[in-house]
């Protein structure tokens, strides 16, 4: 079992912020800042295509409530909102980060570098394959 699962149980004590039927809000134990909070659906789900279409919006209407709430009850400037699928996802279980940022806070932008695009052919190649593999899904 995942210890999302665990929190969500009530097997492993979390700082809760926010629960409802489907979902649940609570402090991340490696925050970014303080404040950070971590949104996970009440049901094990590893990453956002294996969660139902029926719960995405109920999941982000939670995300975007948190967000205003952690910056307001932190006194942030604004937040950030970020999620990983599979890769750098350190618990295989859907979660959304929502940050307290201010104005030069040390966090820059991504966490990884900027990758360009060659050229406009790659800008149109990388287009139609999103376009195509969307077509499939």
């Amino acid at each position: 079992m995942c210890v999302f699962c665990d929190i969500v149980a009530g097997r492993v004590p979390a700082q809760l912020v926010y629960e409802d039927d489907d979902a649940l809000g609570f402090l991340d134990i490696r925050p970014l800042f303080p404040g950070h909070t971590l949104v996970v659906p009440r049901r094990h789900h590893a990453t956002l295509d294996e969660l139902p279409a029926d719960l995405v919006a109920p999941l982000f209407v939670v995300v975007r409530r948190l967000s205003v709430a952690v910056e307001r009850g932190m006194g942030a400037e604004g937040t950030f909102v970020a999620m990983n699928n599979r890769v750098s996802q350190s618990v295989p279980h859907l979660h959304v980060h929502v940050v307290p940022r201010r104005r030069k806070d040390g966090l820059r932008g991504f966490f990884w570098p900027r990758t360009p695009y060659r050229d406009q052919a790659h800008i149109e190649e990388t287009r139609a394959r999103i376009a195509a593999a969307l077509a499939e899904v």
